[in-house]
């Protein structure tokens, strides 16, 4: 069992490990009990009720957060000729194909957070699944990451495209921001996250299907978020956007 040093478990001691707070009590908290004096990720971890063992009720897609992420997002693209022209003039990090295929191979090369093909390289960047795939990394039809567009595909994901996905414990784990956003920026982020979420319910769900919610710093203590106080967070929001 691993050891956490003092000054997190002085943050653990604030947070009542039974209490479901309101998404600004416990953004207001995590503010407290951030693990360290650098600007941390916040974090946001979703249980639902989902059994992802059936292909129906599996969860996946991308969301543009409405305050970006709060870091410089690193893309890769596989493709040639005016697709690769138009991946560099779009602002894309490392563009090649067969040349790029070799440095993932051969060097293990993977520092770059979103990777993006077109249609035509899938049989070279299909042979990268099984070291992208486990970092998550792989480009996909279904997350718009396999596209003759690559220049949209690059400015979504430079502005804080993001994807989302189940995992085998049919949790969803996303980044939301940074500690140092306000509260109305982490609050938005968070909100945009859950109305996805709930729009993207898949239609063989059965049961409850947002079971738990956890907010935390990347190294501070998780805090229990009141999935009914989400939903009065987002039913306000759509009366006010109602009403404009």
């Amino acid at each position: 069992m691993a050891k956490h040093g003092k000054r997190y478990l002085e943050a653990r001691a604030k947070v009542d490990r039974e209490k479901l707070y309101s998404p600004g009590e416990a953004v207001r908290l995590l503010k407290e009990t951030k693990g360290t004096k650098y600007d941390e990720s916040v974090e946001v971890h979703v249980r639902t009720g989902l059994n992802v063992r059936h292909a129906d009720e599996q969860l996946r897609g991308t969301i543009a957060l409405p305050h970006g992420l709060g870091k410089s997002v690193t893309i890769a693209v596989f493709a040639k000729g005016d697709k690769a022209r138009e991946a560099e003039e779009a602002g894309a990090d490392f563009v090649g194909a067969e040349d790029l295929a070799a440095r993932v191979t051969e060097e293990g090369f993977t520092d770059f957070d979103v990777a993006i093909a077109t249609p035509d390289m899938m049989p070279v960047v299909g042979r990268l699944g099984r070291i992208l795939g486990p970092q998550g990394k792989m480009p996909n039809p279904k997350v718009g990451t396999v596209t003759m567009d690559v220049a949209k595909a690059v400015e979504e994901s430079k502005a804080g495209k993001v994807e989302y996905r189940t995992d085998r414990t049919a949790i969803v784990h996303m980044v939301v921001g940074k500690t140092s956003f306000n509260d109305e920026q982490l609050l938005g982020n968070y909100q945009a996250i859950l109305e996805e979420l709930i729009r993207a319910k898949p239609s063989a769900a059965k049961g409850r299907y947002i079971r738990s919610i956890v907010i935390a710093s990347s190294m501070g203590p998780g805090i229990k978020v009141d999935p009914s106080k989400t939903k009065d967070l987002i039913d306000a929001a759509n009366e006010e956007a109602a009403a404009a």
